[in-house]
Parts: structure tokens; sequence; C-alpha cells
């Protein structure tokens, strides 16, 4: 379907709309540059951006006075884009505000498509993607691969999670209990759960203690109610942090990051949640299988599609036991999917 043109005068109110926002952001910088200038704002120090709207963000002290304090900061329009998740440098100012004026590196950032399709970052320095699944809906073993690879290529350790185990039964606990030792054989953390029997909680939590980690799966296996366990009184929570800034929460929140009780960190969001893979190519998805190091170009012909050409290393090993077929043919069905993402 072509995209719908634009008349005259819907161009000209785009095209005002623009101006204007560039105009704020332009004042907004010379006012952030007379404050340096002037000396109104404090010392440069560390934090970590805890939440996000718009140009504006909430700022953690990491140290010092500030450490665990919430700040709303501006930040600069030279700065690269920040997330929740990111290390900084900022500046306080006069009133409980401040300015970002440097982005520390990130090891890692979790990227999805904005509405123009460009692949955007959502959230920064991950420790863990906790994979859930569940007796209910139906788990789908390919749809696991699709997030451990999507996670691989990220560079983010997957973990993946069994949760309401309280709904096993006779039908279905032999194929999912299969279905884990299967990946804990490959080398997975495999974890299980139930937020009803709270059975498992305890291994969570120190799995979680000092990391930073998402929680993704499937709508309806129990991702929420995980998170409301592991962070009771959520939504107060987000209360105190408005609070804090004295600023209403913005409706367009990409990310919050939460500190565990029990240590850790949870960054939490609903578009996080259905994270999955977005512009990966063939390469990626055969490096997201971990039982396929080491026999990745050892085929006989540099192009094997790793199907029913000779010699193919992968086929060998698929043959001798080292690669299982559930995750052979899961393998092929993602790269047969790829146009889909």
């Amino acid at each position: 379907m072509s995209k719908r043109k634009l008349n005259r005068r819907q161009k000209w109110r785009v095209e005002k709309i623009q101006k204007e926002r560039a105009s704020r952001v332009s004042r907004k910088d010379q006012e952030i540059d007379e404050q340096l200038s002037a000396g109104e704002l404090g010392a440069e120090q560390e934090g970590q951006i805890i939440a996000h709207y718009g140009r504006q963000v909430d700022v953690e002290g990491t140290a010092g006075e500030s450490r665990g304090k919430v700040h709303r900061c501006y930040m600069r329009a030279n700065i690269d884009a920040l997330v929740t998740g990111d290390k900084v440098v900022w500046r306080p100012g006069p009133d409980n505000d401040g300015v970002v004026v440097a982005r520390l590196d990130r090891f890692n950032a979790l990227m999805r498509p904005d509405t123009r399709g460009q692949l955007k970052p959502v959230a920064a320095n991950i420790d863990y993607i906790v994979i859930v699944f569940a007796p209910e809906p139906y788990a789908h073993a390919n749809l696991i691969d699709r997030y451990i690879v999507a996670a691989e290529s990220t560079g983010i350790e997957p973990v993946l999670l069994l949760n309401k185990t309280d709904l096993l039964n006779a039908d279905n606990a032999p194929r999912l209990l299969e279905m884990a030792e299967r990946y804990q054989q490959i080398g997975y953390k495999v974890l299980t759960a139930s937020t009803v029997e709270e059975d498992g909680l305890t291994v969570l939590n120190q799995l979680l203690d000092n990391k930073v980690s998402v929680f993704v799966g499937q709508s309806g296996v129990g991702k929420s109610s995980l998170v409301n366990v592991l962070l009771p009184g959520i939504n107060l929570r987000v209360g105190e942090l408005s609070e804090q800034t004295r600023k209403g929460m913005h409706t367009t929140t990409t990310a919050m990051l939460f500190h565990l009780p029990d240590g850790g960190d949870l960054i939490d969001s609903p578009g996080i949640r259905e994270f999955g893979l977005w512009h990966i190519n063939e390469r990626q998805v055969a490096e997201g299988f971990r039982e396929f190091d080491g026999l990745l170009g050892a085929c006989k012909f540099r192009d094997c599609r790793h199907r029913q050409e000779p010699g193919c290393a992968l086929r060998d090993a698929l043959e001798a036991g080292d690669i299982s077929p559930e995750r052979f043919e899961s393998y092929h069905r993602i790269i047969d999917s790829l146009d889909e993402f």
C-alpha cells in the first residue's frame, strides 16, 4: 500500500511543528549553556538513567551526597541518544533538577525498531534477558529459540524461566521438562517458578542479585505477575519516583529501572517484554546457536546452507548427536522466516 500524500496545508503544519520543536530545543540548550557559563550548576558526578521522557530523564546519583537520590535532568542536544540503564555524567541544578553532560560507554544495548523501522536503543547495560515460558499458553521451542538468538546477537546472556509450574501435569510436564533439559545441556541457565505456590522465587532472586535484568516472553506466560511479586508495590514506586522529581510521569516512558528488594535491578516496560528479532542476518542466527560454535566455517563449501550439501559440518554434528534435531529444525525455521522481521 502506498503512503498517503500530504496536501499543502498538512505539509505546512508538519513543518511548523518541527520548527517549533527545534526552536524549543535551541532555547533550552542556550539556557543550559548560560547556566554552565554562570556556574549555576553543581560539580560533575556520575549517575544512572532510571527513566526516560522525551528530552528529559530521571538520573539517580551513584556517588556522594546524591547517591540514591533521583533528579529530573535535561539532555544536551550534542549527546547521543540516552536510554534507561545508561551510565552518565551529570551536573545538579538549583531545584532538584540537573543537566546530563556526557554518556559513559555502554557494554550493550537492547534495540527495537521505531515507527520508521530504524533500530533504536531502548535500554542499556543489561546482564540478563530472562525468557519466560509456561505450560499455558503453549510453549513453542522455536519462539524461545528466537528470543535466545536475539539475546545472543545483542551480547546479553539469556536465562530461561519455566513459570507457572503449578500448572504442570501428566500431559504437559514431560515435554516441558525435556525442553528445559535440552537447553541446560547446551549451557543455558534454566530456572522454574510459580507465583501461585511461591516456588522458585528465592533462587530467581539470588540469580538476579547484583545484575540488571529484563523479562521477555509471549503474552500470558506470567511476566507481569513475576514483576509484581519481585517488585511489591511497583505502582506505588512509580508514584514515589514522580514525587521525588516533583514532575508528572510521562506517558511515553520507554522503560523504567527498579531496584529489587533483595538486590539487583529490573528494567521493565511493555515494549521491552515484546523484544524479538529485528533485522538480523543468517550469520547472526547461526551464531546465536551455541552448539554451532566451532562448526561454522568448517563445511566443505563456503556458501553451505546446512541443508542437503555434502560435507556440511552442522549436519555431521546432527548425525553424531551433538546437535538436537529440534534445535536444528528451529534454526532453519528462523532462517526461512527472516523476511517477516
